[in-house]
C-alpha cells in the first residue's frame, strides 16, 4: 500500500506569540535552527576515516521583523534590557495550515532581545517602514498542537 501524500505547508501564514499573546502580524520569522556540534578523533591506525563524536547543541539567533505601528511593546522590551533589565520570554512560532488552524509549532525557550533595528527611511520610496527585533534564546523545541501528529 501506498504512502498518504500530503502537500508540503506554505511559509506565508504564521503566528507569533510572546509569553502566549498574539503579539503582532510579524512579516518575516527566521532563525529556526539548531545545530550539533562535533569532536573529531582520529583513531591511530585507522586511515579511512575519523570518529566524530556529538557535543552541544547551538540554537541561530531568532529574528522577528514587522512593519512599525503605534504599538512600542517590542521597543520597550529591547530597550528594557539597554537598561539591564533583561526579562526572558517565551517565543511561540505557529504555522497555519491554509484552512486556518495551526500545523506547526516551535517555541523559543527563554528568549531576550540583543538587538532592535528601527526602519530604513527614504523620501523616494513607498515602502513599508519595518522594525527588527533579534532575540537569544535558551533552546528550540516543538509545541505539540491538539490533533497534529
Amino acid at each position: 500500500m501506498a504512502a498518504a501524500f500530503t502537500r508540503p505547508y506554505l511559509g506565508y501564514r504564521f503566528l507569533v506569540e510572546i509569553d502566549s499573546l498574539v503579539v503582532a502580524s510579524f512579516s518575516e520569522v527566521s532563525g529556526l535552527e539548531t545545530s550539533r556540534e562535533t569532536e573529531e578523533y582520529a583513531e591511530g591506525g585507522l586511515n579511512d576515516y575519523t570518529h566524530r563524536f556529538p557535543k552541544r547543541t547551538t540554537t541561530s539567533t531568532l529574528t522577528l521583523k514587522r512593519g512599525l505601528t503605534d504599538s512600542h511593546a517590542l521597543w520597550e522590551w529591547a530597550d528594557g534590557t539597554r537598561v539591564g533589565n533583561v526579562a526572558r520570554k517565551n517565543v511561540t512560532v505557529l504555522l497555519l495550515d491554509t484552512d486556518g488552524p495551526a500545523t506547526w509549532g516551535w517555541q523559543a525557550l527563554r528568549a531576550y532581545p540583543t538587538k532592535w533595528t528601527g526602519p530604513q527611511l527614504q523620501a523616494d520610496q513607498g515602502a513599508v517602514a519595518v522594525e527588527t527585533l533579534e532575540l537569544t534564546h535558551e533552546g528550540l523545541t516543538r509545541v505539540g498542537l491538539p490533533g497534529v501528529g
